[in-house]
C-alpha cells in the first residue's frame, strides 16, 4: 500500500512538471515589474532616510526634532502594516500598493511645496511623515505578495524570486543613501524630497501597468474568508501563532532586526569614533557588507533551490552575526574588520532567499495578506528600540562589552530556534504535498502544529462529501 502511494505520488509530481510548460507559458512581465516597483519604492525610502533628517537639522537646528522624524514615520509604518492584511486579501495587493504609493507621493510632494510657500510648521511635517509611514507600510507589504505568483508565471523557483528581491533591497539600501548624499550636497535636501516623491510615483505606475493580483493555485485547498475584518485579522494571527516554524522564523527575525538596528545606529558609530578609524570607517563597513551581500543574493537567486536550506541558513547567519561584533570588540585593525564584514555579507546574502521561500511556501495564497503583513510588522516591531538598546548597553558596560553582548544575543537568536524540531520543515515541498489531504499533512508537518491547530482547521474547509469524491478519483491526493 505504501509503495502504491509512493508511486502515485511520484507520478503526480512528474505529471505536474511535464504539464507545466504547456499549461503556464513563461511570462517575465510580472517578475520584472515586481522587482522594478520594489526598487523604486525602497530607493524612495532610503533617500528619505538621509534627506529628511538633514532637512530638519538644517532648517530647525534641533537634534531632538531630527531624531523625532524617523520615529513618527516608522511607528505608523509598523502599525498600519500589521493591520492591513485583511484589507489586502479582500481588495487585492495591486490596489493597496498603488494607493499607498500615490498617497506617499502626494504627502512627500506637499512637504517641499509648503516649505517654499513658507507654511511648513514642524507639526505639519510630522503629520505628513505619519501619512507616508501609514501608507507605505501596507504598500510595501502588498508588493511582497507578488513574489510567489510572479515567480510561478516566470517559471522559475521561488528562491529565484526571493533572491532577486533581496538583491534589489540591498542595492536600494546601498544606492539610495548615495543618491541622497549627492543630491543634498549638490542641490540641497529639498530636492531630495522631490526625488523621493517621484520614486514613489514611479513605483505606483509600474505596479498599475505590469502586475495583477495573485490567485490561488489549483492544488490549494480553498480557505474560508474568516468573516469580517476583525475575524480575518484574528484568523491571520491564529495561523501565525499555530504555524510553529513560521512563528519561530518571525521571532528570530524580530530579535536580529533589533540587534542590527542597535549595531547600525549606535555601536558602529561609537566603535568608529573610539577606535580612531573615523566616520569614513562607517561608510566602508556598510559598503563592504552591502556589496558582498548583494553578490551573494544574486548567486543565491541562481543556486539556492539546489542547496540544503537549514544548512545554508545556519552558515549564512553564523557568518553574518557574531564574527563582526567579535572583530570590533577585540580591537582588530580596520582591514581585518572589513574582511570579516565582507565574509559576513556573503553569508547574510544567502539567508533572505531561503527564509523568504520557506515563508511563502508555508502560507496559503488566500491568507498571504493577513499573515505575511502581520509577520513582517512583528519583525519590524523592535527596530524603533534598537538605538535605545545600543545606547543603554554602551552606557552601562562600555563599547567592547556591549559588542560582545549583542553578538552573543545574535548567536542565541539564530542558534536556539534552528536546533528545534520544527526547523527540519525548512525542506522544499513537492507538488503533491500541495494537493488534497497531503497539503494539510504537509502544513502540519512544516508548521509543527497538531491536527487540531487553527492552521490545519483553516486549511481543511472542504465538505466531507466533496473530499471523499476527490480522494476516490485522485489517488495521489489520498
Amino acid at each position: 500500500m505504501a509503495t502504491q502511494h509512493t508511486v502515485a505520488k511520484k507520478a503526480a509530481d512528474d505529471g505536474a512538471r511535464a504539464a507545466a510548460p504547456d499549461m503556464h507559458p513563461r511570462v517575465l512581465r510580472g517578475l520584472v515589474g515586481m522587482l522594478s516597483a520594489n526598487a523604486a519604492a525602497l530607493s524612495a525610502n532610503r533617500v528619505l532616510s538621509i534627506a529628511l533628517p538633514w532637512f530638519v537639522l538644517t532648517t530647525t537646528g534641533s537634534v531632538g526634532k531630527t531624531g523625532l522624524v524617523a520615529f513618527c514615520q516608522i511607528v505608523p509604518y509598523v502599525i498600519s502594516q500589521a493591520l492591513a492584511g485583511p484589507i489586502i486579501d479582500r481588495v487585492g495587493p495591486k490596489r493597496i500598493s498603488v494607493a499607498g504609493d500615490v498617497l506617499s507621493t502626494v504627502a512627500m510632494a506637499t512637504a517641499p511645496l509648503l516649505y517654499l510657500t513658507g507654511g511648513l510648521p514642524f507639526g505639519v511635517l510630522l503629520a505628513l511623515l505619519a501619512v507616508v509611514g501609514a501608507a507605505d507600510g501596507p504598500a510595501n507589504g502588498a508588493k511582497g505578495l507578488f513574489v510567489p505568483s510572479a515567480t510561478r508565471a516566470a517559471r522559475v523557483p521561488i528562491e529565484r524570486g526571493t533572491g532577486l528581491s533581496a538583491a534589489v533591497e540591498r542595492t536600494a539600501t546601498t544606492v539610495g543613501p548615495a543618491i541622497a548624499g549627492v543630491v543634498v550636497t549638490a542641490f540641497g535636501s529639498l530636492y531630495a524630497l522631490w526625488i523621493t516623491a517621484a520614486l514613489f510615483a514611479v513605483s505606483a505606475l509600474i505596479v498599475s501597468t505590469t502586475l495583477t493580483d495573485p490567485v490561488p493555485e489549483p492544488h490549494e485547498i480553498p480557505v474560508e474568508d474568516g468573516g469580517g475584518y476583525l475575524s480575518q485579522l484574528r484568523q491571520g494571527a491564529a495561523f501565525l501563532r499555530d504555524a510553529k516554524l513560521l512563528r519561530s522564523i518571525v521571532g528570530m527575525l524580530a530579535v536580529t532586526n533589533l540587534l542590527d538596528q542597535a549595531f547600525m545606529s549606535v555601536l558602529l558609530p561609537v566603535w568608529a569614533k573610539e577606535s580612531g578609524n573615523g566616520a569614513e570607517a562607517i561608510g566602508l563597513v556598510v559598503s563592504v557588507f552591502a556589496a558582498t551581500s548583494i553578490i551573494a543574493a544574486l548567486v543565491a537567486a541562481g543556486v539556492a533551490e539546489r542547496l540544503p536550506r537549514r544548512t545554508v541558513y545556519l552558515i549564512g547567519f553564523s557568518l553574518g552575526g557574531l564574527p563582526r561584533f567579535a572583530a570590533m570588540a577585540t580591537g582588530a585593525p580596520l582591514w581585518l574588520v572589513l574582511t570579516v564584514l565582507a565574509v559576513g555579507g556573503l553569508g547574510s546574502g544567502f539567508v533572505n532567499p531561503i527564509v523568504g521561500a520557506v515563508t511563502y511556501e508555508l502560507i496559503p495564497t488566500p491568507l498571504l495578506g493577513r499573515v505575511k503583513t502581520l509577520a513582517q510588522a512583528v519583525t519590524w516591531a523592535g527596530i524603533p528600540f534598537g538605538g535605545l538598546l545600543g545606547a543603554g548597553l554602551v552606557t552601562l558596560t562600555g563599547t567592547s562589552t556591549a559588542l560582545w553582548i549583542v553578538g552573543g544575543l545574535y548567536l542565541v537568536a539564530i542558534g536556539v530556534p534552528a536546533m528545534s524540531r520544527e526547523w527540519s520543515g525548512m525542506r522544499k515541498r513537492t507538488v503533491s504535498e500541495h494537493a488534497g489531504a497531503d497539503a494539510v499533512d504537509s502544513v502540519d508537518e512544516m508548521s509543527g502544529a497538531g491536527p487540531a491547530s487553527a492552521a490545519a482547521q483553516t486549511l481543511s474547509q472542504e465538505k466531507p462529501q466533496e473530499k471523499s469524491q476527490e480522494e476516490s478519483s485522485v489517488p495521489a491526493a489520498a
